[in-house]
């Protein structure tokens, strides 16, 4: 399998710059995690590297060639939005689908049978686009995007619709894909998914990218000020420390929190209060922060806010 080289490319729509100078690579048989809020320059990236848009300045080039329709037929793409025809039955359109990239309509049909069956979704072969839920979309949508046996994949917000045992298929197929040296970019406003599949991640805001490199050297730049604390009891000392301006709350419930320390604050401060006012500690641990915490010390609380809102929009 080859890999994706994006090398200094730049896109222009009149004065707008939206994507600035941008450099990557995705190798085969990891996962590539593309994050940024909306206007980030992550669409448009993708854009480039379906050859769908061409760059101003620089070039996206895979298995060491410059990308154009040759490379489309070595792609599957799975758009954010639906891209399926609302008024043909499922099978229907994806062997016309399989048949663009190249497939005859036999073998076209022979996959999507599998692939129906592996979605336990066969009784939706006669169904219409329109006839089915945007849950049941996005999973014909993926087939769609596997059908012709792609080389480099391509997944913008792949998990949109779906309900946690239809994301969880998804993820095992991804994963699968992964072990089977695929090239996979995936890209996602849901930083807790990018962490759950991501080998790699290129961060990007503001048409730059503002970090990127393996998941876990990211995360080990930024050491380990976030802590993990389950317990029985109490919970009112985590607002004092609030108060106190000794931590930030990542993620908190009744039981359990992730907090991050402020400058300055010694963790065994947290443990201790945590000690005092608990009726049992059963975890307190110190890791690398969450990508959300790393986001927000990049780019700002403001920015990192606005990511969140667009995912739970999203997930809604």
């Amino acid at each position: 399998m080859a890999h994706l080289e994006v090398s200094r490319v730049t896109k222009r729509y009149g004065n707008t710059v939206a994507v600035d100078d941008v450099s990557f690579s995705a190798e085969p048989g990891r996962i590539l995690g593309l994050l940024g809020p909306n206007g980030a320059g992550k669409t448009s990236t993708i854009r480039m590297i379906t050859y769908i848009a061409v760059p101003d300045a620089g070039a996206v080039r895979y298995d060491g060639r410059t990308v154009g329709p040759w490379s489309q037929q070595r792609m599957g793409y799975l758009p954010e939005e639906s891209g399926l025809y609302k008024r043909l039955g499922v099978k229907e359109q994806l062997v016309y689908l399989g048949t663009l990239k190249g497939l005859s309509r036999a073998t076209a049909a022979d996959r999507a049978d599998y692939w129906l069956d592996r979605f336990d979704a066969t009784d939706w072969a006669d169904m219409t686009t329109e006839e089915l839920s945007k849950g049941m979309q996005q999973k014909i949508q993926f087939i769609a995007t596997l059908l012709h046996d792609p080389s480099l994949l391509i997944f913008d917000e792949p998990f949109s619709g779906l309900d946690p045992i239809n994301a969880d298929l998804l993820r095992d197929i991804i994963l699968e894909l992964r072990r089977d040296d695929r090239t996979i970019l995936f890209a996602s406003h849901r930083m807790e998914q990018v962490e759950q599949l991501c080998d790699d991640i290129c961060l990007m805001a503001e048409g730059d990218v503002v970090l990127q490199g393996p998941l876990r050297d990211v995360k080990a730049q930024f050491g380990q000020n976030t802590l993990v604390l389950e317990f029985d009891g109490d919970d009112a000392f985590i607002d004092e420390l609030v108060t106190a301006g000794q931590v930030r709350v990542n993620t908190r419930s009744a039981h359990r929190a992730e907090l991050t320390l402020a400058d300055g604050t010694d963790a065994r401060q947290v443990l201790n209060r945590a000690l005092d006012r608990t009726d049992e500690l059963y975890r307190y641990e110190r890791v690398a922060p969450p990508l959300n915490e790393i986001f927000v010390e990049v780019v700002g609380e403001a920015e990192a806010q606005r990511m969140r809102e667009e995912a739970a929009a999203g997930a809604a």
